[in-house]
């Protein structure tokens, strides 16, 4: 059934178009993720699908039976209690757990803070009785159980869905189509977003080629230009200066950026021995529960610490401890002499509205220099965006702009809260291999799973209990942490004992297990991996029976459900102990 059908839509901004002419037809089980540069309009995009704002042009039509529920990027909850801005019943309840908000049911709305806020909102988005769901950034602020939450009831949604996320293996694991917004104009690619990666590389490789292919007619042409009679001379001269300007360079528009984000330079002075100590580290708020408890943690030079754990658990209490800007209840913090600290934090940090994006820079009233400026040029920010209203960027140009601000300074230890939030795939990228060439020291609260995996190379996860435990690194972390997360067991131990961060903590750690255990392990959980996408398979075949009603496929979504999560949980352990048995043989 068809849901939206959008046709010939366009939006520009005063400098330059955002997207002309686009058309979508958005049915039944279609799962569609936009793509796109910061400012590139995805998030307007989602509001004109939505009917909150009005395109240029083009118009859309809805199906007779859509209706349609939106998570916007930043959400008005209106006033009231979380129970009230969601609904009654249990199913809210039971969202709002998954969400991480199941003990914030009676708070006031108004003094959530903005990742509560957008959890709730999502709560309230999922549970409507709709066949249309349009989603902005719907990952955000959720912990790793909630994402795997999400993407399963995503997948056994009935409806439509249209998603703008960062989060690389939700898009990689939900959608059937994504919609690139560049700056050649937009693409529709069928298939998920491997399909996407690689049809966008076959589309570079052929722009590559027809322009390897342009050159050279423009140097033939340059040629018999030059060779010609003189009473061409004349005539030719803007011709001339156009095949030149061929020669020199190119001149395609690309769907990726003109440039890459040259985040090279902007190294900070070296460390010594020593970087940041916790010894005995215990904190709460007040009178409240303890938020870290008894905590010995080192980091070392180089080193490449994550950090996991539920909402609420004191992932950024821990952050803010090693910064130095809230104080232990009791042990210490000691900081090296050489260190000069990058703090790059979930909530951002204000920055004024109506001063132009080279003044914020600039700083203090003064006047922005060369190197300022071109600094801004490598951030993406071109002359007539350095121009602008810091009030008049979208949210992910904010984002670079507090990350350009944060490595300007040069540090050579940097903590980073939730960094993919509000990013673009191409900021993201970028940053990962700057990080992956950079020398100095990394901490990350992350959930997202694909920038932790490439940037953390030893991941702690904190437990709401207060407890932390060192918890490897990949794939085998999101199985551990979910395991751990009402429990942990590291007192002590280094981040890293090697300058890349690859060492383990000082801990001893789980005794290791035989390779026969291993192999029986192994060939059990692989067993029941094929009995769950079995089951996975004749739900998804029951679902599509003609006569069903409301009821019956509620139910077999619900089981449909709980089959995926319990079939992603058994990959991960089968990963693990995959992992394990391959350690041992390598030891």
């Amino acid at each position: 059934m068809i849901l939206l059908d959008a046709q010939n839509l366009t939006v520009t901004r005063p400098d330059r178009p955002l997207f002309e002419d686009l058309s979508l037809t958005l049915s039944t089980g279609d799962r569609i993720g936009v793509l796109g540069l910061n400012g590139s309009g995805k998030s307007t995009l989602l509001r004109i699908l939505a009917g909150e704002e009005r395109p240029e042009s083009g118009q859309i039509r809805l199906g007779r039976e859509t209706v349609i529920s939106v998570l916007t990027q930043r959400p008005d909850l209106g006033t009231g209690s979380v129970r009230e801005a969601v609904g009654e019943g249990w199913e809210a309840e039971s969202i709002l757990d998954r969400l991480g908000m199941g003990d914030h049911l009676d708070t006031d709305v108004r003094s959530l803070s903005g990742g509560q806020a957008k959890r709730v909102a999502l709560a309230r988005a999922l549970l409507r009785d709709s066949n249309l769901l349009i989603l902005d950034e719907p990952t955000n602020h959720l912990d790793i159980e909630a994402t795997e939450w999400l993407e399963a009831r995503l997948a056994a949604f009935r409806g439509g869905v249209v998603l703008v996320t960062h989060d690389r293996a939700l898009l990689n694991r939900v959608t059937n189509r994504i919609l690139a917004i560049g700056r050649d104009g937009w693409h529709l690619t069928e298939g998920g977003y491997r399909t996407h990666l690689a049809a966008e590389a076959e589309r570079l490789a052929s722009e590559e080629r027809a322009e390897a292919s342009r050159r050279i007619l423009a140097r033939q042409e340059l040629a018999w230009i030059q060779r010609g009679a003189r009473a061409r001379r004349r005539k030719p001269r803007s011709r001339l200066a156009q095949a030149r300007e061929i020669i020199a360079g190119p001149q395609r528009n690309s769907s990726v950026r003109d440039r890459d984000l040259d985040l090279g330079s902007q190294g900070g002075t070296r460390l010594g021995k020593r970087v940041i100590d916790l010894h005995g580290v215990s904190f709460s708020y007040g009178d409240g529960p303890t938020v870290i408890r008894d905590l010995d943690l080192g980091l070392d030079p180089g080193s490449r610490l994550g950090i996991v754990g539920p909402n609420g658990a004191g992932k950024s209490t821990l952050l803010d401890l090693m910064a130095r800007r809230v104080e232990p209840t009791s042990g210490r913090v000691e900081w090296g002499s050489t260190v000069r600290l990058g703090y790059f934090s979930q909530q951002g940090r204000p920055l004024p509205a109506d001063e132009r994006v080279r003044d914020v820079v600039a700083g203090d009233g003064r006047q922005i220099g060369p190197e300022q400026s071109a600094l801004l040029e490598r951030f993406w920010f071109d002359a007539e965006a350095q121009r602008a209203l810091v009030g008049t960027l979208s949210g992910g140009e904010r984002r670079r702009l507090e990350l350009l601000l944060v490595l300007a300074r040069g540090p050579n230890v940097l903590l980073f809260d939730e960094p993919t939030n509000d990013l673009d795939l191409d900021t993201l990228r970028a940053l990962e291999g700057f990080l992956d060439d950079w020398s100095g020291s990394l901490v990350v609260v992350s959930h997202d799973r694909v920038f932790l995996e490439k940037t953390a190379e030893v991941v702690l996860a904190v437990s709401p209990d207060g407890t932390c435990r060192f918890v490897g690194s990949g794939e085998q972390v999101w199985a551990t942490a979910r395991e751990d997360r009402q429990r942990g067991t590291v007192r002590g131990g280094r981040a890293a004992e090697n300058p890349r961060g690859s060492g383990r903590a000082r801990n001893d750690g789980p005794r290791r297990r035989s390779p026969s255990t291993l192999r029986r392990l192994i060939e059990a959980t692989e067993r029941e991996m094929a009995g769950l996408t079995a089951r996975r398979e004749e739900l998804m075949s029951e679902m599509t029976r003609p006569g069903l009603d409301h009821a019956a496929l509620a139910a077999l979504g619900r089981e449909l459900n709980e089959v995926g999560a319990e079939l992603d949980r058994t990959e991960e352990t089968w990963l693990a102990l995959a992992s394990e048995a391959e350690d041992n043989l390598s030891g």
